[in-house]
């Protein structure tokens, strides 16, 4: 059995990999998290301790030994990162570093998850050639991160994901649309903003994406976004109209207009060709990667009641 480590367990891209890798019955799975230790099962074991102690982190991974990390653990809340620079550097740069170190020492694949937002949002529909510019600091964070792997582990990926759409499975994390559906449910109105243009990509698909690139021979810079380039405003209303909701609720806002808030990247949409000719992991649209989330969360609640 092969031997997968997965930082960030608890936040709910990495909750989504664990769970297909597991169920893959291809991988042992052994996930780093800050939070609580759950409850262990066949092919999967959570290690609770803060990724930054870098002593820590040596003794782990000479223990498990893995044969593939994908590198998700950051502080990925963009005003947080402007406001509180030290703390950015300290876990998006410096722990990076360290996985990044130990993965080239030892031949084990490193895949990090990037951002869309290390662009600067003036041309849109970025490929993997198009050279990123930060224009707030966690931008500037995941930019030195990649230039980390990229010179530090010969058989690095770098994965730029869009904006991830999906439901929490096995981790809470910041789930735009888990929030989003707990008001829209209570006829409350939701506020989107229209001026950011967007790939959206959905969870289940970067799960499996995460999977195939631990797995496969594939080194270098790859995007995995969605097949429907769209501003967040109309994609909120897509979704609301989609599952039952009225599209009315959806309010227009402008985040470049808002008061202390960290620059945003106006257009931010990500060319997926290439992981569409690499991949066997199709791409989604907006609407079909919204299904495959929803049908991969009834399986996953199912299960939790067998």
């Amino acid at each position: 059995m092969r031997k997968l480590m997965v930082t960030g367990y608890g936040g709910f891209v990495a909750g989504s990999l664990v769970w297909q890798a597991v169920r893959s019955r291809q991988w042992d799975v052994y996930a780093l998290s800050l939070v609580e230790k759950p409850e262990e099962r066949e092919r999967f074991h959570c290690i609770p301790f803060d990724l930054c102690d870098t002593a820590m982190l040596e003794n782990v991974f000479a223990e498990i030994r893995p044969e593939a990390v994908v590198h998700t653990a950051a502080l990925a809340d963009i005003d947080y990162c402007q406001n509180h620079q030290a703390d950015a550097l300290r876990v998006n740069v410096g722990a990076t570093r360290d996985v990044a170190r130990l993965c080239g020492d030892s031949g084990a694949k490193m895949i990090l998850c990037s951002t869309d937002t290390v662009f600067d949002g003036v041309k849109g529909m970025y490929t993997e050639d198009d050279s990123p510019r930060a224009i707030n600091f966690y931008a500037e964070t995941k930019i030195e991160a990649e230039r980390i792997v990229r010179e530090t582990v010969p058989n690095g990926v770098v994965a730029r994901l869009s904006l991830v759409m999906g439901l929490p499975v096995l981790g809470a994390g910041n789930s735009f649309l888990a929030k989003m559906l707990d008001t829209l449910e209570k006829n409350e109105p939701v506020t989107f903003p229209a001026n950011e243009i967007r790939t959206p990509v959905d969870v289940i698909t970067v799960g499996r994406a995460f999977l195939e690139l631990a797995g496969n021979d594939f080194t270098g810079t790859i995007h995995l976004a969605g097949s429907t380039r769209i501003n967040r405003y109309e994609m909120a209303r897509e979704i609301a109209t989609h599952l039952g909701y009225s599209r009315d609720l959806v309010v227009a806002t402008d985040s470049n207009a808002m008061p202390g808030r960290a620059p945003r990247p106006n257009d931010a949409s990500l060319d997926n060709a290439k992981a569409k000719q690499l991949l066997e992991t199709p791409m989604q649209t907006l609407i079909s990667g919204l299904d495959l989330v929803r049908r991969m969360k009834e399986a996953q609640d199912a299960e939790q009641h067998r």
